[in-house]
């Protein structure tokens, strides 16, 4: 068979009308927007490891795989294609962008976030503030969002010295909560604490998932080279005392401090 040869676009596009027709995939053939969700998480995770890999060719892969789930997506539907999808982003950036396609003027990133919100904002007319919040985003990045919309409505803190003192009070919480035993009220001021973490992390700029995406990386790091070191002992880690492991870990980031 032979695809269009104006575009590679046109010829993806060809090929998912190819794979999900009556004569392609028996598998494409049956995928449902419901089927393919998964898939689309899986490709977009993989798509933040290609870029943390620093590797131009294997985000170009990656990117391609979740180009592609796009166009799965737009065969599988009954109510659109893939140039109804291009039309509204499109429209959708015009609109939001009045600065650069209109008379109005955005010299800093923070003034562009708030046109985008106020703009988001007459879009939605009726709606609620937070209803643009997608449910099922990563829980520290939803709460990075929340915080971030409620904080251009205006309700936020002074500074990030408040963000502080509020952790602190919800630690003293917690402790409370440990002290009394009960499981429910421990779960409820965890999750509190985490919020507060958040809230911190949105001061200080820093994106809380990658944050804390790093100090996994470094644990990990870290305790491989303790692992290294029982394995090169000839024991197991049954064979080691808590304190003796801790004094692998401190050797450990004494000579890797940041493996990550």
């Amino acid at each position: 068979m032979r695809f269009n040869e104006q575009r590679e676009l046109y010829r993806l596009e060809e090929l998912a009308e190819t794979l999900h027709g009556e004569n392609g995939c028996p598998w494409d053939r049956k995928q449902t927007h419901q089927s393919l969700k998964k898939y689309l998480i899986e490709e977009t995770y993989e798509v933040i490891d290609a870029i943390d890999s620093g590797s131009p060719d294997k985000l170009k892969e990656e990117l391609g795989d979740l180009l592609y789930q796009v166009y799965a997506h737009c065969r599988v539907s009954n109510s659109f294609k893939i140039d109804d999808v291009a039309k509204m982003i499109i429209q959708k950036l015009i609109t939001r962008h009045p600065h650069v396609f209109g008379e109005e003027v955005a010299d800093t990133p923070d003034e562009v976030a708030d046109k985008w919100e106020r703009i988001k904002k007459k879009e939605r007319k009726d709606k609620k503030i937070l209803e643009g919040v997608p449910a099922h985003l990563p829980a520290l990045l939803k709460a990075y969002r929340v915080q971030e919309k409620v904080s251009r409505a205006g309700f936020d803190f002074p500074d990030i010295s408040d963000t502080v003192m509020k952790l602190e009070e919800e630690l003293e919480e917690l402790k409370e909560a440990v002290k009394n035993g009960n499981r429910a009220e421990i779960e409820d001021e965890f999750g509190d604490i985490l919020f507060s973490i958040v809230n911190i992390a949105r001061f200080a700029s820093i994106d809380p998932e990658q944050s804390l995406r790093n100090a996994v990386a470094k644990f990990t790091s870290r305790f491989n080279k303790v692992e290294d070191m029982v394995d090169n002992s000839g024991k197991s880690f049954d064979d080691y005392t808590m304190e003796q492991l801790d004094k692998m870990w401190e050797k450990a980031k004494k000579h890797h401090p940041a493996s990550f």
